[in-house]
This record gives structure tokens, C-alpha cells and sequence, in this order.
């Protein structure tokens, strides 16, 4: 979607996919700025390592925790710091230094699909969520403040859904906030783990716990397979469904506005994402 848009926008860029050992993340990073890259995406599962690793957090990676987008900036003769974008690709001008920038797409990107996608209203919405990662602690701190009814949490590690359950609280006292299986239907339940990435996963919870007919809606954060497991399972119960292709088309174009000054071509980069993921 991302070559799709620069094309649109008349940008000789390119967006290139690397796989980076999470021992080799600062080195890549700082590599990335050696070679002017003007910015990177991260991913599973770099995002929290990352608040560590740039020079300044927006207040987007600060308020959710995760950092999913990285922008190189230099400093020009003024002192100003700038996106490196800014800067003449053909050396006639360079910058003094430069920095690195983390950014949180994820969040705002979540509400946006959920409306979208779903015609879900979360205001007063009982929310199930699978994950404590980064992406899922972006998610969980964004619906925090959609004042939601209530908020039940499960990861795998008992212990990090328990954290994530302790900040939530601390920042939306009123919400209630449960970890582990709801006892009750939910009106949406969320996967944000990696479970369904390959068609062999199994699901990312026990339909004998928490059967899926309890849930009025299922969205699934990963959009490759388009149909995961757990979204087959959900509309075989009945559940309306949604995949997380719109999150990833918002986030990417939010991310692409901050490498790049420009708006995003969100109709361009919705129809190269489907013609990728369902051939159409």
C-alpha cells in the first residue's frame, strides 16, 4: 500500500520489508538513519523495545506505550530539528544532525476500522481483549477512554495482563476492568496476538470458557490469512466479523502523513491492499 501511495503522490520512494532479530533492533535502526531512510514501520515484536531505543517519543508513543512508527529527523543550520524528507535527497543540502522520533499509529487506527468496519459504537460496549503486547496495550489504552461499560483482559502470561489491568485503572479509575474470562456476553471481543498468523494456530482462547456465540462481534487484528481461524469459528456462531485491514490501512496511512508531509491516498492504498491480501 505503501509503494501505491508514493507512486500516487509522485514520490521516487520505496517501502521495504526486512526481518530484524530483536538482539539487532538498535543496530538496524541506526543503520536505517546511516542510509537516509526517512522513516521505518515496527512490528511484532519490536514495538515496546523501541520506547527504549528512539531519541524523542511523540506524545502518541508516550500516551500509548508502544512505539510502531519511527521518523528520522535532522537538524538544519538554524537548529530547527525537520523530517529528513525535508532535506534535498541530492546532498545540496544535509543536516547538521540526526534523531529519531517514535510515533503510535495503532491506536487512533483501532477506533477508526471498529466504526468502519463494524458500525461498532464503543461507548457503553463490554469489551473482551486477547493480548498485552504492544499492539494489544495500545488497543487496551485506547478503548480505555471510550468509555466503555467494561474491559476484560487475557494473555497468555498472566502476569502482563495483570500490569496492563494495574495502568488501566490508574489512568480511567471508573472503568472496570477485569482479567481472564468474562462472565457475561461481551459486545466485541478483540484478538491482538499473533495467534492466526498461520492457518494452523489454534484459536487464541478456549470456546469452552468463553464460547463465541457470547460475543456480538469478533475482529481480528491480523488480516493475513483474510479469514483466521478464530473469525471462521466467530461467524460460524454468529458473531459479525471484521479483519484488521482496515487498522492496518489507517494506521500505515497516518504513518506515511508523518514520513511525509502529505495526505495519504486512502483510496489507492485500500485497493492495493486488497488486490495483495484477496486478490481482487
Amino acid at each position: 500500500m505503501h509503494n501505491a501511495a508514493f507512486a500516487a503522490l509522485g514520490l521516487d520512494w520505496r517501502y521495504l520489508a526486512f526481518e530484524v532479530a530483536p538482539d539487532n533492533l538498535r543496530t538496524a535502526i541506526l543503520g536505517a538513519g546511516a542510509m537516509n531512510f526517512c522513516g521505518l514501520n515496527l512490528t511484532v515484536p519490536h514495538k515496546l523495545l523501541a520506547l527504549e531505543l528512539v531519541d524523542v517519543l511523540d506524545a502518541s508513543a508516550s500516551l500509548w506505550g508502544a512505539v510502531n512508527t519511527i521518523r528520522f529527523e535532522g537538524r538544519d543550520e538554524e537548529g530547527e530539528w525537520r523530517p529528513l524528507s525535508d532535506f534535498d535527497a541530492a546532498g545540496r543540502e544535509r543536516p547538521v544532525a540526526w534523531r529519531t522520533q517514535g510515533f503510535n499509529t495503532d491506536a487512533d487506527a483501532i477506533s477508526r476500522s471498529l466504526q468502519e468496519d463494524l458500525g461498532l459504537s464503543l461507548r457503553g460496549a463490554r469489551v473482551f481483549l486477547l493480548g498485552a503486547g504492544g499492539a494489544a496495550r495500545a488497543i487496551a489504552l485506547k478503548l480505555a477512554t471510550e468509555q466503555l461499560a467494561g474491559l476484560f483482559l487475557l494473555n497468555r502470561t498472566r502476569s502482563k495482563a495483570d500490569a496492563l489491568a494495574r495502568e488501566i485503572k490508574l489512568r480511567v479509575p471508573a472503568l472496570p476492568v477485569g482479567v481472564g474470562y468474562p462472565p457475561e456476553p461481551v459486545d466485541l471481543l478483540i484478538n491482538a496476538t499473533s495467534l492466526g498468523l498461520d492457518p494452523a494456530d489454534p484459536l487464541p482462547l478456549e470456546v469452552g470458557r468463553f464460547p463465541l456465540s457470547r460475543a456480538r462481534a469478533c475482529y481480528d487484528v491480523v488480516y493475513r490469512p483474510a479469514t483466521t481461524p478464530l473469525l471462521a469459528a466467530a461467524r460460524a456462531a454468529g458473531c459479525q466479523t471484521a479483519n484488521g485491514l482496515g487498522m492496518l490501512l489507517h494506521q500505515g496511512a497516518k504513518a506515511l502523513e508523518i514520513w511525509t508531509g502529505k495526505t495519504a491516498p486512502l483510496a489507492v492504498m485500500r485497493q492495493a491492499l486488497e488486490q495483495n491480501i484477496y486478490g481482487r
